[in-house]
């Protein structure tokens, strides 16, 4: 029932009203909520009302004229909120029937391929089956947990809670009482995905027997070999007449997300402070090396990542005693704050927090989405809010910033399209994406000028150098949450940075979405927030942000 509810996420909420009721700048204060308390979809989340597209014609006639300074921003901050709020709350609401419409869709589809194996126990502590770990707490379906283990690869797939995932190539040694397993799929009424630690366990790799199973190899680059390879992974084979797939099918049914190759000789493991995969060496050095016998005790290898995901990091918990300090991870929308959240979670192993309530992030498995954001049992809290009242409430915050140009795109996908689509050709030449960014790119601008003047405790990141050099970046913001965390723990979010949450689908090529007169505009809010960074003593923006 939870991914049907919205929390009541603030404790103030802005209405527009006619001549009659109260102004369009005035705020109506209601009570805040209580934890857990849900309500139905907010009139905002509506189809904007005639008021709001004149509001919107009034932003953009504003945004052209040359009125463009930090003072005018901030004064200008208020009213931008009362319409991003509304849009921002529709975009969340569009994609709901959408969401609906493929669960009864895999309801009706949903057929259980695989051999039942049996109900057995799983710990939190020491997983059953240790390979790759999927969350859909909305939608899970036994077919839908064994075809994405079959797709990676794997033999084994176990449900539990009804809507937890888990994959492996070793059977558990001992098995539970049949009716322990006792939870109804949150997708499939009628079937049972595991219980309380408790797995169901199906043998999938019979699956699909006429078509080829994806396993997806990928080359990661030619590196010095550690002086000890027996040592640095746990796995080995020497096999005449190797080849990667060989040896990726190999370190696959082993459980191990790397496969190393020397010569002759199959190494299998994980980046480890060994073997970390940083500083890769000329290709030209491990040429012909494959299969080769006098290769053995040389000073390169070759290294593939197998399908098998890298679970050192996966686990992840509320904190058990509320922090002390309030910390916001605020950026502008498109920015990456989801992906940072995946980063900050896997690297700590504590869940995040989020000002809204996401059915689809929580779907996924950000199941800080469901808590109350004032809890304190997450790590940090998302917000894309500006303004005194909501910076204010935070005791320290990270800002994350993105280039506009980047999040403005990102964010129009994702309200066309979802966190993981893209917008089509018919979206971005429609009226509606000239009308959003004469809107949202002042809110860009206004959203770090305000986090930089009412923000108590500020460490600024910039989305381009988070992707550049992930694990300084992310040590830095581990850093100022307080938290310490292992090498190899990093290493793994290293090995899993992207998550699942990386766009799929048709992307926009040779096409350029902003006419001059959106260049000029976004480019003046560019330069007054640059300005503002250094005044703060902070590193200005990248040069890259402004189009060369």
């Amino acid at each position: 029932m939870a991914g049907s509810l919205l929390l009541l996420q603030r404790t103030r909420l802005v209405v527009q009203q006619g001549p009659r009721g109260t102004s369009a700048g005035q705020a109506l204060l209601v009570p805040e909520a209580v934890p857990g308390a849900g309500l139905a979809e907010p009139r905002g989340a509506q189809s904007p009302s005639p008021r709001l597209l004149a509001g919107t014609a009034a932003l953009r006639e504003l945004a052209s004229s040359q009125r463009h300074g930090p003072h005018w921003l901030t004064a200008r901050n208020s009213e931008l909120r009362q319409l991003r709020r509304r849009w921002f709350h529709r975009f969340i609401s569009d994609q709901e029937p959408m969401q609906t419409a493929g669960l009864k869709a895999m309801k009706r589809t949903a057929e259980h391929k695989g051999t039942y194996m049996g109900c057995f126990s799983d710990d939190s502590r020491e997983r059953t089956l240790k390979g790759a770990v999927f969350y859909d707490l909305r939608k899970m379906t036994v077919s839908h947990c064994q075809e994405a283990c079959a797709e990676r690869a794997y033999t084994y797939a176990g449900l539990a809670y009804g809507a937890e995932c888990y994959c492996g190539n070793k059977l558990p040694v001992t098995a539970s009482r049949p009716e322990e397993c006792n939870s109804e799929c949150k997708g499939e009424k009628g079937s049972i995905c595991g219980g309380v630690n408790r797995l169901s366990v199906y043998r999938v790799e019979e699956l699909w027997a006429a078509a080829p199973r994806r396993r997806n190899v990928i080359y990661r680059g030619c590196f010095r070999a550690p002086e000890n390879l027996t040592d640095t992974f746990p796995a080995s084979l020497i096999q005449p007449n190797l080849t990667v797939e060989m040896c990726s099918e190999f370190c696959s049914k082993k459980e191990f997300p790397l496969a190393v190759i020397r010569g002759r000789e199959c190494y299998c493991g994980y980046p480890t402070g060994r073997f970390s995969l940083h500083g890769g060496a000329d290709r030209q050095l491990c040429s012909g090396m494959l299969n080769v016998s006098s290769a053995a005790g040389g000073k390169y290898c070759l290294v593939y990542q197998t399908p098998v995901q890298d679970t050192r990091c996966t686990d992840r918990k509320f904190l058990t005693t509320k922090s002390k300090v309030f910390v916001a991870l605020s950026s502008f929308p498109g920015a990456g704050n989801t992906w940072a959240r995946h980063l900050i979670e896997h690297a700590t192993g504590y869940y995040t927090g989020s000002y809204y309530f996401d059915g689809a992030l929580y779907n996924k498995g950000f199941k800080g989405e469901k808590d109350h954001w004032r809890s304190r049992r997450t790590i940090c809290v998302k917000t894309h809010e500006s303004g005194k009242t909501e910076i204010e409430m935070f005791d320290s915050a990270i800002l994350l910033i993105r280039n506009p140009y980047k999040s403005l795109m990102a964010e129009f996908n994702r309200k066309f399209a979802g966190h993981l689509g893209y917008a089509t050709d018919r979206n971005w030449k429609s009226k509606e994406w000239p009308d959003f960014v004469n809107s949202y790119a002042s809110w860009w601008a206004s959203h770090v000028l305000d986090w930089l003047k009412y923000g108590k405790r500020l460490l600024v990141i910039h989305y381009e150098d988070l992707k550049q050099s992930l694990i300084p970046k992310l040590k830095e913001m581990v850093e100022f949450l307080n938290m310490t965390v292992t090498e190899d723990r990093l290493l793994c979010v290293e090995n899993n940075r992207d998550g699942n949450f990386k766009r799929s689908g048709a992307k926009q090529k040779n096409f350029e979405p902003f006419t001059q007169e959106m260049k000029d505009l976004i480019n003046r809010y560019i330069l007054t927030v640059d300005e503002a960074l250094k005044g703060r003593n902070f590193t200005g923006l990248p040069r890259e942000y402004v189009p060369r």
